[in-house]
């Protein structure tokens, strides 16, 4: 399963990949507006701090205007995926840039099956299920990973199921047991991937014990 950080925080970023096990990165509007940071600039430094892909956002209410945009994104930086919403407009600029353009497409705001099997029929690079939204909703998110999982068995897509937003450490285990192909997740769940009471109890008896015997 691959891993991405769901931030547009450059520092953030730069501390995950210096793990060597961060795979991409997501961004939307939001998190770079949070930045502060002028949009094409900030774009190609979080571009530059990750060896795999980058997710960011195209914005028009028509194809033509998506793929428009999608083309000037996607030339920031060669490791760029644009994201493209769930909508009539938007998979049909999904299908252009993927299947004319070369453009590399995320598509996002998924947030049932059918749209999901639509998504994937683009040939979307990757199909993003939003799982903390469903959550809010009192909606069993992981059911929508499996059943976007047993859509693209079944019908030989190619799309790599990407659950978005996940939160808990349970959203994880959960992504690792459909075999989910990506997750993005906070850099505070990232790092909480690492920890265990049982690690920490073991390391602390090893360095009693090595004191214990060490010169």
């Amino acid at each position: 399963m691959r891993i991405f950080l769901d931030t547009a925080d450059l520092e953030s970023i730069r501390r995950a990949a210096d793990t060597g096990l961060l795979d991409g990165v997501t961004t939307n509007p939001s998190k770079i507006a949070a930045t502060g940071r002028p949009y094409r600039a900030l774009v190609r430094d979080v571009c530059s701090a990750v060896t795999g892909p980058v997710s960011v956002e195209a914005i028009a209410a028509t194809a033509d205007g998506l793929v428009k945009n999608a083309v000037e994104i996607a030339g920031l930086a060669p490791n760029i995926v644009v994201k493209v919403p769930v909508t009539p407009e938007g998979l049909k600029a999904a299908r252009i840039l993927e299947t004319e353009r070369s453009v590399k497409v995320n598509v996002t705001m998924v947030f049932a099956a059918d749209q999901a099997c639509l998504a994937m029929k683009t040939g979307a690079t990757y199909v993003s299920v939003v799982l903390s939204r469903l959550d809010a909703t009192s909606t069993d998110s992981l059911l929508l990973v499996e059943d976007a999982m047993a859509i693209k068995r079944h019908y030989g897509f190619s799309s790599a199921v990407l659950a978005a937003s996940l939160k808990t450490r349970q959203h994880v285990l959960g992504c690792l047991r459909l075999g989910c192909d990506v997750v993005t997740l906070p850099e505070s769940l990232f790092f909480q991937m690492y920890q265990h009471p049982l690690t920490d109890q073991g390391l602390a008896e090893f360095e009693r014990d090595w004191a214990r015997v060490l010169p």
